[in-house]
């Protein structure tokens, strides 16, 4: 039986074809467009705090790692912040950035364009109470001074590193980012067991982090984790290895980091990723539909 006629019924191993995932991605779509308000915020805080803690495991693994080469500390780094997609996927929860997918049902015209922002208003609003809210749950357990401080002048750095952007960069390195994020979601739809998702999250999520992109969702957790250290005057003036800290600020979080950050995630999810997939599997089905 072709995929057109029987699109969702594979019983075997392997994964969905493309064509199929398309019509997957837009049912689920169309599924958390229609979701109680409640329910969705609840979701989102969840996703938020699963997301930082992957970006705080990866803040530990990253730290003292002394003479191990660049790309073997991003690759282990990314290893661990694999932990969060994963966590949002397998647990259940709901990311902005993986909710960009959602384009696909609002371009069959299944959803209007005031339940896509619905969507998204709701699930970034409650991605960054879950993230912030758990980067100072970390901060109170003081996880920064652990490994000698090792931990806390790794997270000074990125959130430094972070802010320093310019703001075109940080929009390409967004866009970049939620391109791999939404393929790793995209390959989720076509599996057909825990382990499989798992298997399909590890490698885009892990390249995305070792190649230095940037997620708005993670971000609400690097760099609140970092500010949040810098109130810690005394401990920054005893610990060696604390970078330049002057435009890690909040405006410089919000302004000079997440709004770019945000733009670049929607251009990447939405249009690299989504908005192709659908141009190439349901534009056709929508044309003609009454």
């Amino acid at each position: 039986m072709s995929s057109t006629q029987a699109p969702f019924t594979s019983t075997g191993l392997d994964a969905l074809p493309p064509a199929d995932v398309a019509r997957r991605a837009e049912t689920v779509g169309v599924a958390k467009a229609a979701m109680p308000t409640l329910d969705l915020f609840a979701l989102s805080v969840l996703a938020g705090a699963f997301i930082a803690l992957g970006a705080a495991f990866a803040t530990t693994v990253g730290s003292g790692m002394g003479d191990t080469p660049y790309g073997m500390t991003r690759l282990l780094v990314g290893l661990a912040f694999t932990l969060g997609l994963i966590l949002v996927v397998v647990a259940g929860a709901e990311l902005f950035t993986g909710n960009n997918l959602i384009v696909m049902a609002w371009g069959s015209r299944r959803i209007s364009t005031a339940s896509l922002l619905r969507n998204w208003s709701i699930v970034y609003v409650g991605n960054l109470v879950g993230a912030v809210g758990t980067a100072v749950l970390v901060f109170l357990a003081k996880e920064y001074t652990f490994g000698g401080g090792s931990v806390g002048v790794t997270a000074l750095t990125i959130g430094a590193s972070k802010t320093n952007l310019a703001f075109g960069q940080a929009i390409v390195l967004g866009a970049l980012c939620n391109a791999l994020v939404c393929l790793a979601v995209w390959l989720t739809y076509g599996a057909h067991s825990t382990t499989d998702k798992i298997l399909a999250v590890v490698p885009p999520i892990a390249a995305f982090v070792a190649l230095g992109f940037e997620h708005s969702v993670a971000n609400m957790y690097f760099i609140p984790e970092a500010l949040l250290v810098k109130t810690d005057s005394a401990w920054i003036e005893s610990t060696s290895g604390v970078p330049q800290l002057s435009n890690l600020t909040w405006d410089g979080f919000l302004l000079g980091n997440l709004l770019p950050v945000t733009i670049g995630n929607v251009i990447g999810g939405g249009i690299m990723v989504g908005a192709v997939y659908w141009f190439v599997y349901l534009r056709r089905r929508s044309a003609s539909a009454p």
